[in-house]
């Protein structure tokens, strides 16, 4: 049984609403695929080259971890870079989905300089909390889930950017475009908690992109 390789980023800081569940589902499914999986959790001041891995995972975090996070991730920008540019799979999930774009611009104003690797950006709006559950439609089926998130994203280059579903009920991104989450490459960004591959549609074809990349790297 050839063992599968996960990186949980910040999993100590970022991991609100079940999102480790989605690690879980991933590994439940890979295992009945027949293939060991571990799962590294990769943390403030960890050495890191994501082309170890075969999966990177960045879950949601409150505004605090968030912070705390910002301070320390940036010196991981190229590796997670190049690695989503190859692409190769990863899965962020609000706060890790954000961190993905330009910058987390605060209510006050301040600008938190984000990795800055995919062309969006966010903005806390204090007087919108977008809270509630979730339907929509994405390339690989309809999506149930649960969002509760302030910061709203917007794309700054939407020909490099494909949102990850359409709405039908709830917010997404931001209250006025109507679309949820991002995909670039084998990268897929989302506000979707509860968690997010608890839709078995979406969990499988992600199995199958880990388990292609597994391979490749491995012949």
């Amino acid at each position: 049984m050839s063992t599968i390789k996960i990186a949980y980023l910040y999993e100590d800081l970022m991991n609100t609403y079940g999102d480790s569940g989605d690690v879980k589902i991933l590994r439940y499914f890979l295992k009945k695929a027949q293939f060991d999986s571990t799962v590294t959790n990769v943390s403030l001041g960890d050495d890191f080259n994501a082309f170890d891995y075969d999966f990177l995972f960045f879950g949601g975090g409150q505004d605090f971890e968030q912070t705390v996070v910002a301070k320390d991730i940036l010196r991981h920008r190229q590796t997670i870079a190049d690695y989503i540019e190859d692409g190769r799979p990863m899965l962020g999930i609000c706060g890790g989905y954000q961190f993905l774009g330009a910058y987390y611009q605060t209510s006050g104003g301040q600008r938190i300089q984000c990795l800055n690797i995919l062309p969006f950006h966010t903005i806390f709006n204090p007087e919108k909390r977008m809270i509630g559950d979730t339907h929509f439609t994405t390339q690989f089926g309809e999506v149930h889930a649960f969002e509760n998130h302030s910061g709203q994203t917007f794309f700054d280059d939407h020909d490099k950017l494909q949102p990850f579903g359409k709405m039908i009920t709830g917010y997404g991104n931001n209250p006025d475009d109507g679309v949820e989450g991002m995909i670039y490459k084998q990268t897929i960004g989302s506000y979707a908690h509860g968690p997010l591959l608890r839709n078995l549609n979406v969990a499988k074809v992600l199995v199958q992109r880990i388990i292609q990349i597994h391979q490749q790297n491995n012949d």
